[in-house]
């Protein structure tokens, strides 16, 4: 993966994360869409949740994550109410969403009935939606997001539905990184994004947004960056939006960089163009003219994806400024400085001048 820019949003399991990209060559770029550490109920909100949950037994319990069940676990130990809140679920139907809430039950010693294979907690309701659930008491442990839709969907199925709160998911401390990631995307310096949860895209949506730049980092993934994302569940955050996304058969870290890392040459194969009698190769981010590698920077670079994606086509000035990277000085100057660094890299006859209109790809047409 030498030559490639992958922007990755985790907050957790960061480091292996990049140690994976790294490993394989690529260059990161790190922007925390939330908080790495989950923002904690306050004890008192969590004990009366806890304290009602007991109130009367459960019939069904659905298990959402596995941070989220370690939390409860623990702060129940903590008041003494531990044996108790275990007794309760355990005599009830676990449904678990996956192999994290399912390990998480497993080390307190509760079995789950059932947990699909997809991992996706619509799955879970479709479990119960074939069932007549008038009467039953269903206690749902929510993971960061509020379930409240979910449990009034249940509700009006005639279920007595309680819902547990042990931690919210939180903006990242420091927005910065999330704004450069988004001027990155938007500016197309970055071939991919990971995301590894639902929250994180919405927050990245969110900056973009906030940024004026929300319909330039669509247009790009539509188009030019890949919106990589662990598992079906992250990837259904970007439908809203109409971006094409990538996830592997299994929600896992390691199968997601693995796909990445066949995806991306696969679109960049073929990226060869023989100008003005040298042949030009780009590879990710680098460029070889006649197999020796040429370094640009972000100007020039920008105006030779420009010229590229039409060779041997005129691009106008005007164009090609608006290809230029956020905080590049707004005059056609700017492309002409641009035009003669790229030129000087590539060579002086592989970019033409065509009077009154722009530039072009010294490529036969």
């Amino acid at each position: 993966m030498a030559g490639y820019r992958i922007g990755v949003t985790a907050a957790r399991k960061v480091d292996e994360q990049v140690q994976l990209f790294e490993r394989r060559g690529a260059t990161c770029v790190w922007a925390p869409a939330l908080s790495t550490e989950p923002n904690q109920v306050d004890d008192a909100s969590l004990r009366a949740a806890t304290e009602e949950v007991l109130s009367k037994p459960v019939d069904v319990f659905l298990a959402t994550t596995g941070i989220g069940m370690k939390g409860w676990f623990a702060a129940a130990e903590g008041w003494g109410m531990l044996d108790e809140l275990l007794a309760a679920l355990g005599r009830s139907e676990i449904l678990a969403r996956g192999p994290k809430s399912v390990g998480a039950l497993r080390r307190r010693g509760l079995r789950e009935l059932w947990a699909p294979e997809s991992e996706e907690f619509e799955d879970v309701l479709e479990h119960l939606r074939g069932r007549d659930l008038t009467g039953l008491r269903i206690v749902v442990q929510e993971h960061g997001q509020s379930l409240s839709m979910v449990a009034h969907a249940l509700r009006r199925r005639g279920a007595d539905v309680t819902t547990v709160t042990v931690y919210r998911v939180a903006s990242a401390e420091d927005p910065g990184p999330m704004f450069h990631l988004v001027d990155e995307i938007a500016d197309r310096t970055v071939h991919a994004v990971t995301f590894t949860s639902a929250p994180a895209v919405a927050a990245l949506m969110q900056a973009a947004g906030s940024t004026g730049r929300r319909e330039e980092v669509v247009g790009a993934f539509q188009a030019d960056v890949i919106a990589s994302c662990v598992g079906p569940v992250t990837a259904a955050a970007f439908e809203m939006w109409g971006v094409p996304t990538i996830y592997p058969d299994r929600s896992r870290l390691a199968a997601m960089v693995k796909q990445l890392e066949t995806e991306l040459p696969s679109r960049t194969s073929g990226s060869s163009f023989e100008v003005a009698g040298h042949t030009l190769l780009l590879h990710g981010d680098e460029v070889l003219v006649d197999g020796v590698e040429v370094k640009l920077s972000a100007a020039p670079f920008a105006v030779l994806q420009a010229l590229l994606v039409n060779p041997g086509h005129v691009v106008s000035r005007r164009e090609l400024l608006a290809a230029l990277p956020s905080g590049i000085a707004g005059s056609e100057h700017a492309v002409e400085m641009a035009v003669a660094r790229l030129r000087a890299a590539v060579g002086t006859k592989i970019v033409q001048t065509v009077v009154k209109r722009g530039y072009r790809l010294a490529v036969a047409t």
